[in-house]
Order: C-alpha cells, then sequence, then structure tokens
C-alpha cells in the first residue's frame, strides 16, 4: 500500500467521541508514517487478520505504549481519516480494478440473456401449462387457474417480483427477477384489459388497435399497461439509483405511455413534417409516426437540457441514445428507396447536426456517456452512409468490386479507430 494517503481531520478535538487528554497527546506527536502503519494496523484487525506479525515489524518505529493505547491510537486514526488511494501503473490492484470492471459488463450480459431467456420459454410453453392445468386438474383447480384469474396471480405474483427483487444484493438475480416482474405487469394487465389471456390475441390487439378507431381501447390496451410499467420502474429507480440502465427503460415506457395516447394520430399530420418536410404519398405510416414520436422525444429532451439539472443526467442520456437511434433508421436510404430523396438528404444534414450537438453539450457538462454515445452514433453513421453511398452506383453483393468495396470498409474503420483515439487524447489530456 504504497500510496496511501493518509488525510487526517485539522483538530482531533473535535471527533464524534471523546479522546482521552493520553490518546490525544500520542496523536498529536505521530507523524504521517507513524499514522499510516497505525491505520494499516487497524485494517487488518477488523478484517480478522492476525497483526502481530505487522506490528512487530513496524513496533520500533513507534515510542513505548502498552497494546490498549496502540489499538485506540490506531481505532481513532481509522474512524478519523480520510483515504485517497491512487493504484500504481501494472499493480495487481489495478488489474484487479479493470477485471472487476469488465466481470461486472459479464453479469450486466449474463443477467439480460438471462431475461430474453426466460421471456422466450414463457412465450414457447405458457400456453402448453395453462392448457395441460385447466384439463386435467380438479374442478376446485379449475376454477384456481382459470385463465382469468390466473392472470390476476401472475399480475399479483409481478408486483411481488418487483417490490422483493429491490431487497435482493446479488446483481444478476437481483435483475432477472424484477425483469421478469415488469414483463408480467405488462403482459397480465394487457391481458386484463384486453379481455385476451393468451399472449398471441392481446398481441394482435395491441397491433390491431394503435390504429384503430376507438380511442378507449387504444387507451386500455396500450397506454394504461405502459403507464403500470412505468411506475414501476420509477420505484425501481427509486430503490436502486445505482442501476443506471433502468432510466432507459423508464424512458421507452414512458414514451411509449405518451405517444400511444389517441390524440397523438390526430397531431401526427403537424408533428413528422419536423424531420419530413416534402411530401410524398409513397412513404409508410410507420415512418410517419416513428417521426412524429422522434418530434415529441426531442421537444422534450429540449425541456429537461434547459432545466440544467443534473437530476435529469441520466434521463437525458437515455433520450439521447434513443433519439440517435431513431435518426439512424429515419436517416436510412432503404425508407426513400422508391419516391424522392429530399428528405433523405435533409435528415442527413439534422442527424449530422443532432450528432454535433450532442457531443458539445457533453463535452460541456463533462458526461461521459453522452460523449461515447455520440462518438458511437458518429461511427455507426459514416459505416451506413458509406453503404448507401456505394449503393447509388453498385450492387454491393454482386458487383464486381465488391474487394476494393470491402477494403474501403477496413481503411474506413481504421481512420475511424485513430480519430475517436484523437479526440480522446483532447479530450482527456488535462
Amino acid at each position: 500500500m504504497k500510496k496511501i494517503i493518509v488525510i487526517l481531520l485539522c483538530c482531533f478535538s473535535m471527533y464524534g467521541k471523546t479522546v482521552s487528554d493520553s490518546i490525544s497527546n500520542h496523536l498529536n506527536s505521530l507523524n504521517n508514517e507513524q499514522k499510516t502503519v497505525l491505520y494499516e494496523l487497524a485494517v487488518l484487525q477488523k478484517n480478522g487478520f492476525n497483526a502481530d506479525e505487522f506490528w512487530l515489524k513496524h513496533k520500533h518505529e513507534f515510542p513505548k505504549f502498552s497494546d490498549q493505547v496502540r489499538d485506540e491510537l490506531a481505532r481513532q486514526v481509522f474512524v478519523n481519516s480520510q483515504i485517497v488511494y491512487s493504484p500504481p501503473k501494472n499493480s495487481v490492484v489495478q488489474f484487479w480494478m479493470k477485471t472487476q470492471l469488465l466481470t461486472n459488463w459479464m453479469f450486466y450480459l449474463s443477467a439480460f440473456v438471462a431475461i430474453c431467456a426466460l421471456i422466450a420459454l414463457f412465450k414457447k410453453y405458457w400456453s402448453l401449462l395453462i392448457e395441460v392445468v385447466i384439463k386435467h386438474l380438479a374442478p376446485l383447480f379449475r376454477f384456481l387457474f382459470s385463465p382469468f384469474l390466473l392472470t390476476c396471480e401472475l399480475f399479483v405474483i409481478a408486483v411481488i417480483c418487483v417490490f422483493y427483487g429491490c431487497t435482493i444484493s446479488e446483481f444478476v438475480m437481483r435483475t432477472v427477477i424484477i425483469h421478469l416482474g415488469l414483463f408480467l405487469l405488462w403482459s397480465q394487465s394487457t391481458a386484463i384489459f384486453t379481455g385476451e389471456y393468451w399472449v398471441k390475441k392481446y398481441i394482435y390487439e395491441i397491433e390491431n388497435n394503435f390504429w384503430g378507431t376507438d380511442s378507449w381501447k387504444t387507451v386500455k390496451t396500450i397506454c394504461l399497461p405502459a403507464i403500470i410499467v412505468t411506475l414501476a420502474l420509477v420505484y425501481v429507480l427509486y430503490k436502486l439509483p445505482a442501476d443506471i440502465f433502468y432510466n432507459y427503460e423508464i424512458v421507452l415506457s414512458g414514451i411509449a405511455a405518451v405517444y400511444a395516447l389517441p390524440f397523438w394520430r390526430s397531431f401526427e399530420k403537424y408533428l413528422y413534417p419536423v424531420l419530413l418536410p416534402y411530401k410524398n404519398g409513397y412513404r409508410t405510416r410507420s415512418v410517419n409516426s416513428l417521426a412524429g414520436c422522434t418530434v415529441v422525444a426531442i421537444v422534450v429532451t429540449l425541456i429537461l437540457v434547459f432545466q440544467w439539472n443534473p437530476i435529469f443526467y441520466n434521463v437525458i442520456t437515455a433520450l439521447m441514445s434513443l433519439l440517435l437511434l431513431s435518426l439512424l433508421i429515419l436517416s436510412s436510404k432503404t425508407n426513400f428507396r422508391y419516391y424522392s430523396f429530399k428528405n433523405y438528404y435533409y435528415l442527413q444534414v439534422l442527424t449530422v447536426i443532432f450528432l454535433t450537438g450532442i457531443f458539445l453539450y457533453g463535452f460541456y457538462l463533462q458526461l461521459n456517456e453522452i460523449i461515447w454515445f455520440s462518438l458511437i452514433g458518429a461511427c455507426l453513421f459514416i459505416v451506413l452512409k458509406y453503404f448507401e453511398i456505394i449503393s447509388f452506383f453498385s450492387n454491393w453483393k454482386r458487383g464486381e468490386a465488391w474487394a476494393w468495396k470491402l477494403l474501403g470498409l477496413a481503411g474506413l474503420l481504421w481512420l475511424l479507430g485513430k480519430g475517436i483515439l484523437y479526440v480522446s487524447k483532447l479530450l482527456y489530456a488535462h
């Protein structure tokens, strides 16, 4: 622990517990090296190690005093010290810290893979399970496990999963249980509101009612379940503020709850021209809806940005990542292949402006996530435009010069990597 620096509080007379004059005098007579040794002694004692050998090694550095006085001195130094630790380069500690970072991301990945697997199994076997239960069990169990009652029971289980999941300390298990609860909240509330208790049927209801003319059906099919999930995510974020990825999920559920409200269908014709100003009758309605939803998200993001409140930074980051994905989809050439490219060119300019804007915003506030989202988004945008520019002149797959195109892609990726390193050096040189 060569680089541990012990910074003592200015005045030992102001401790939370009264310190005797003898201990206080001893403390005042110690130098920083002696206090460091005492701090390390206290750490060893608090972690259950035998500190006798350590003390014998350093005992000659101190004046003579009893073990009781030594232990009290060590305790006072430990309680009233602040630690600043900088691991040496290429040290075991630095390697351990990097390993811990890598394994944390592996835990994230394992949690979400497990979530996807559970949802897939739920979808595959749930209908069969309900069929067996209803068909073979006694009338009482048929009643208890009837589609409606079973749906209500699963809804209660979902609530329990969310509340109980927030109390679990192990990350992977906590994440799986909470997301299982969120999925059940959405699916079972949708089943209750639609009156359809089979997954395929109420998914059909969702698709059918989004564009339907019955406003109440749209609200109860899409909005109410999304609102329930959003409220559950608010609770999870309140209980687990360190799990920042829930900020991204609450943005998705919140936007789904708001944008599924029927009155947006009437306002879409005023919203999507902001991103698609040139009229064309061949454009699909889903592209118009995505453009309208993106405009709403941009307005919400700007409102939060101009609050200049750190409490919104995670939500702003989530919104910007969602907007980045939406603009990459909207600016794709495949949406404009059969008609005028005026909107296509217009969206390329807007996307470049958006990428530049979020990068400057992240740099100004030193928000690393937003900076890296902008850099990654810019790289994806450039690679996609490389493919699209080539497709204007020849078919990527059938062209004879595909090897040259592939070589160009390799060079482009190399340049992007060098560019990211250069930008990183500029950002973090000081």
